[in-house]
């Protein structure tokens, strides 16, 4: 008499359920995974930083728009208030037009696109820029090397609804004792 080992009254049919033990310890390993890179991922853009670079004195026409980008410190106050601790990832953006204006998005782009179309009539017409490249006005965007990214890309992408196609970074000029 033989005995079947899968016990008593046994049938040969195989098993059809799925086994889901490798599929848990997948799923565990991966969540591993996650919650170790998130914080190292986090870390690494809180710390970005705006590199200091040689720059190339440029020739700047009247045409062309500055936009200085910062933020207000913690405890919202700007550059050159008492107290100021420096810019804050949250803080509010700060834009200056031209060096001089302080502006919101709003009024950033209805400046940005008044300016551009007081210099395309100036030079005849849409035309007669696209012609001469050297005409076409351009952004230069000076960023405080604290100021979030949020910020900038705020400013860039106003500047570019309003009609302006090239956006550039300004940087300090580097200081040849430091070299």
């Amino acid at each position: 008499m033989a005995m079947s080992a899968s016990g008593f009254g046994a049938e040969d049919t195989p098993m059809s359920d799925i086994n889901t033990t490798p599929l848990v310890d997948v799923m565990l390993v991966l969540l591993i995974i996650f919650l170790i890179a998130v914080p190292i991922a986090i870390q690494t853009i809180e710390k970005l930083r705006i590199p200091v670079m040689a720059s190339v004195e440029s020739k700047d026409k009247v045409e062309n728009l500055l936009l200085t980008v910062t933020t207000t410190d913690r405890g919202g106050r700007s550059a050159g208030d008492p107290g100021y601790e420096g810019a804050s990832r949250y803080g509010k953006c700060r834009i200056y037009f031209n060096n001089i204006t302080p502006v919101d998005s709003v009024e950033l782009r209805e400046q940005a696109f008044k300016r551009l179309e007081s210099i395309v009539k100036r030079e005849g017409g849409l035309e007669q820029i696209m012609q001469n490249p050297e005409k076409i006005p351009q952004v230069h965007i000076r960023g405080d090397v604290n100021a979030p990214w949020r910020c900038i890309a705020g400013a860039i992408y106003n500047v570019q609804v309003s009609g302006y196609p090239t956006v550039g970074f300004i940087s300090n000029p580097q200081d040849p004792e430091a070299q």
